[in-house]
């Protein structure tokens, strides 16, 4: 049978989603927490890999197995067999036409920037602390310049394995709530470090130090090297995963983190 997961953790003290041959990947020790309820070995597919410190609220991986085990049976032997910044949120099992990467519509990450004078010992892993102002109007203003299909050469990683840098953005808003400010992102698929690439440069537009139409002149460059800062991992989280409705998924979102 095939059984689909929905995943949450702090990626703090992780190298990120995939297995390593150094370091630790949220991976293995989700699958070695599968295998010891199922019996046998398992191999998991994700919805999307997250770099190292990057955290996940709804992310959704899905395995093969030979055991039976019921999704109560599922959820609570893996939660137990987790450690406490990783855990299950739901098990289910699932048509074997699914696939927890391909079958995915879209993906919506959140960064998260904690802007105020004083730094957080309480939010230094969760989000990233700006102490210049920021001006979220400003930031949506170059924000809207990134909607639609684009080539977003200028927002990948230098050493990004996708095929074709062309994504879809179908949706990129900026939130301010008192000292917070939220970057939300919905796209089709994400290039690696396309998220925080576009979270530094609305930094830099929020805070005066560019126009809002430099994101469009970076996007059209196509050169990573005129866009200016990455945004730093832990302000970073995966919010939610869509796929179409004929697989009767629960809710695939961090439902905490998706109302800000």
């Amino acid at each position: 049978m095939r059984v689909a997961l929905g995943i949450e953790y702090d990626g703090t003290a992780y190298n990120g989603w995939q297995r390593q041959h150094n370091g630790i990947g949220v991976q293995s020790l989700v699958e070695k927490a599968i295998a010891v309820i199922a019996n046998e070995a398992v191999e998991t597919t994700c919805a999307g890999r997250t770099d190292a410190g990057v955290h996940a609220g709804a992310q959704v991986v899905h395995f093969d197995t030979s055991a039976d085990r019921s999704s109560r049976g599922w959820l609570l032997g893996v939660n137990s067999n987790l450690p406490d910044d990783i855990n299950a949120n739901w098990a289910t099992p699932v048509d074997q036409a699914f696939h927890a990467r391909f079958s995915a519509t879209s993906r919506t990450y959140r960064y998260l920037i904690l802007n105020r004078q004083a730094r957080s010992s309480l939010f230094r892993h969760r989000a990233w602390w700006v102490n210049q102002p920021l001006d979220p109007v400003r930031m949506q203003e170059g924000a809207d310049f990134l909607l639609g299909e684009h080539d977003f050469s200028a927002f990948r990683a230098a050493g990004c394995q996708a095929a074709s840098p062309v994504r879809e953005i179908i949706s990129l808003q900026i939130a301010g709530r008192g000292n917070w400010i939220a970057i939300t992102v919905t796209a089709n698929a994400f290039l690696q470090h396309m998220v925080r690439n576009i979270a530094g440069l609305l930094m830099a537009i929020g805070s005066g130090s560019d126009a809002p139409e430099r994101a469009k002149a970076v996007l059209c460059s196509r050169n990573r090297t005129k866009g200016g800062v990455a945004a730093p991992a832990h302000g970073l989280y995966l919010v939610a995963v869509d796929y179409p409705q004929k697989f009767a998924l629960p809710a695939a979102k961090a439902l905490d983190l998706a109302r800000f």
